[in-house]
């Protein structure tokens, strides 16, 4: 595990508390310069595929615009405005779909009385297809997490290829706090 992703595991005790919150991103540590007269190794960087214009998920319905997101004073991921439910966004700090790593993908079950982007998300099953621009990824797993749980670690650690994780909120309504009390979190890889 790099020190990016321990940070951001550590960093995610607030994760998701609306439909989503999440990690300050964290600079690498600075790497010691090599001591030996042997040539480094050549590290393939991450390749650059530009900022996610859209998302479209044929099994349920959904076609979307994406928007670039951040994080807001509170530390906790920004999500797109509840008054329009049906706008997803990217969360730009983090991977650009299609480079090495996790991208997230984020967007409202519902809001304003209507259904969000994501109504459906939690209907997706393995194998359904998920397409950002023109990059198709293939759902590997659908999982359901407590916001008190959230599985941090697993989903923002660092992968060896291109992977996606669409997330937005489910389970039962809290009326209370005005959440809901879990997660739908899709993974998928770059096929």
């Amino acid at each position: 595990m790099t020190i990016r992703s321990a940070a951001v595991g550590a960093a995610l005790g607030l994760l998701l508390t609306g439909c989503g919150s999440g990690p300050e991103p964290v600079e690498p540590a600075p790497q010691a310069a090599p001591t030996s007269t042997t040539a480094p190794a050549v590290v393939a960087a991450a390749p650059v595929v530009g900022d996610p214009d859209s998302v479209t998920i044929p099994d349920i319905g959904v076609q979307s615009s994406l928007v670039p997101l951040g994080l807001t004073e509170t530390n906790e991921h920004e999500v797109p405005p509840v008054t329009a439910p049906e706008q997803a966004g990217w969360y730009e700090p983090g991977p650009e779909p299609g480079q090495i790593g996790p991208a997230i993908i984020l967007g409202h079950v519902n809001g304003s009385g209507r259904p969000g982007v994501f109504a459906r998300l939690a209907e997706l099953e393995p194998g359904d297809e998920i397409v950002v621009d023109a990059m198709t990824f293939v759902v590997t797993e659908v999982q359901h997490a407590d916001k008190d749980a959230f599985p941090a670690d697993r989903v923002y650690a660092d992968t060896d290829s291109p992977e996606l994780r669409v997330i937005t909120c489910g389970g039962v309504f809290d009326a209370a706090s005005n959440n809901y009390q879990d997660n739908i979190i899709v993974y998928a890889d770059l096929v």
